[in-house]
């Protein structure tokens, strides 16, 4: 008897490899996923500007990528000791104005780079609601905590997601998107709440499929979450996120549909160095560790040999 139903994620036709520069732009699920690769060695790059929630938010960030404008003084701002920009998650926050603005100015270029030689841009949307600056009249990637009236919250239609990702899109074709809907829960507007808005960020991403099937594709994140893990055990104790083992879970499912047997071949092997290398021991002036040491040297060496496109520097 099967007690789970099982949801089917087609193949994707052009495989993510350690061949495949990849840039990761969105919420916390396409941090998840791009940490997991990065981990792994994967050459991509992970939300240059922080976690992204809303769609408006995630196409600004993709048009700064691409078009590079660097980040101005004007910008910034002082929120609770320190300095940010709308467009920034508070991670990014910092006490100094001269080397917030570096900073950010230096993930924008490293960023720049990652979208201009991308093979695949992975864009995990997380809601649909969003909130508009009323001096700026921007929608803001994080409000950084400041007061309630300085804000209109708004909902983004579907229509509107697809205007704002559409022209990104349509703007580096000559890669592969992956589009996702996360599994998070935004429960601050009850249960209907966030199933309309997980509902419009899905009928986006499916007309996007649609409208470019050649390029676009659905990672159903969303859907594993609700249906094949459909349990309390599997979230964390705020009970809204996906808990580690779910996570794991969906990249398990992710790796199955994105790599090919070469790729996880390789993959399994990075996954038995890293945990050689997190190895501590106990004693390590024993001629039992030289020797541990001795061997893991010479496996990174042949490993590095066998697939010198992998790096494998800390």
């Amino acid at each position: 008897m099967q007690w789970q139903t099982t949801i089917t994620i087609p193949a994707l036709p052009d495989k993510l490899n350690y061949r495949t520069p990849a840039l990761f732009a969105g919420s916390c699920f396409a941090a998840s996923i791009g940490e997991a690769m990065k981990q792994r060695r994967f050459p991509v790059t992970v939300n240059p500007f922080g976690a992204l929630y809303n769609p408006c938010s995630v196409a600004q960030c993709l048009r700064r990528l691409r078009t590079c404008r660097t980040f101005a003084e004007g910008e910034l701002f002082r929120a609770h000791g320190l300095w940010t920009t709308f467009a920034h998650h508070s991670l990014f926050a910092h006490p100094d104005r001269a080397t917030f603005l570096r900073q950010a100015n230096d993930a924008l270029e490293k960023g720049h780079e990652a979208w201009r030689t991308a093979r695949a841009i992975v864009v995990s949307l997380g809601t649909s609601w969003a909130y508009r600056h009323r001096e700026s009249n921007r929608i803001v990637a994080n409000c950084h905590k400041r007061p309630d009236s300085e804000f209109e919250r708004l909902f983004l239609s579907s229509e509107e997601t697809v205007a704002m990702l559409a022209d990104e899109i349509g703007a580096k074709q000559d890669c592969l998107w992956l589009l996702t809907v996360s599994p998070v829960r935004h429960w601050n507007d009850g249960a209907h709440g966030n199933q309309l808005s997980k509902a419009h960020l899905l009928v986006a991403v499916e007309t996007l499929r649609q409208r470019f099937p050649t390029r676009c594709y659905y990672f159903p994140a969303y859907e594993i979450m609700m249906d094949e893990l459909r349990d309390y055990r599997f979230y964390a104790a705020d009970m809204r996120h996906p808990s580690a083992q779910a996570i794991d879970y969906i990249w398990q499912r992710f790796a199955a549909a994105a790599f090919d047997d070469e790729t996880r071949t390789i993959m399994r092997e990075v996954e038995k160095l890293a945990a050689a290398r997190q190895h501590r021991p106990l004693h390590p002036d024993t001629e039992e560790h030289r020797l541990f040491a001795e061997t893991l040297k010479n496996q990174l060496r042949a490993f590095a040999e066998r697939y010198p496109f992998v790096t494998t520097e800390e």
